[in-house]
């Protein structure tokens, strides 16, 4: 029973190698999601509109839909489950457009949004105005 609790209680370099690699994965992580929400805060900017609103829950999906063109109302369809999967494709497609990029562009934001909002922020496309339905 001794044993067993002596050797539990010894390191051997493993607990040390874990924590760093931890930490390594932790700041990796936050500037990954730093830089993506960066893109998401100059698009913002580019479209007019303040750029912390990226930040803000539920009022950057406002915001958003000002950009796309729809209407605000469409945010309660973003809380109904499967409709709101729906609706947010629908609502980057517009987004995309507002900028001047193409379906494909808006549904590249829908699902790999961390990718494409660094692309449209820091990229050189220009808000154009929502598109027309």
């Amino acid at each position: 029973m001794m044993n067993t609790a002596l050797l539990l209680a010894q390191d051997d370099g493993n607990n040390a190698a874990g924590g760093i690699g931890a930490m390594i994965f932790l700041v990796l992580y936050l500037a990954f999601i730093i830089f993506a929400i960066a893109g998401v805060w100059k698009t913002f900017e580019k479209a007019g509109k303040p750029g912390w609103a990226a930040i803000v829950p539920i009022y950057n999906m406002i915001v958003g839909l000002e950009i796309a063109g729809k209407p605000i109302w469409w945010i309660l369809l973003l809380f109904i489950p499967c409709v709101n999967i729906i609706v947010a494709i629908l609502v980057c497609i517009a987004f995309a457009k507002a900028f001047g990029k193409s379906e494909v562009f808006g549904i590249g934001l829908a699902f790999l949004w961390f990718i494409f909002f660094p692309i449209l922020g820091f990229g050189d496309a220009k808000y154009i105005g929502a598109p027309r339905s």
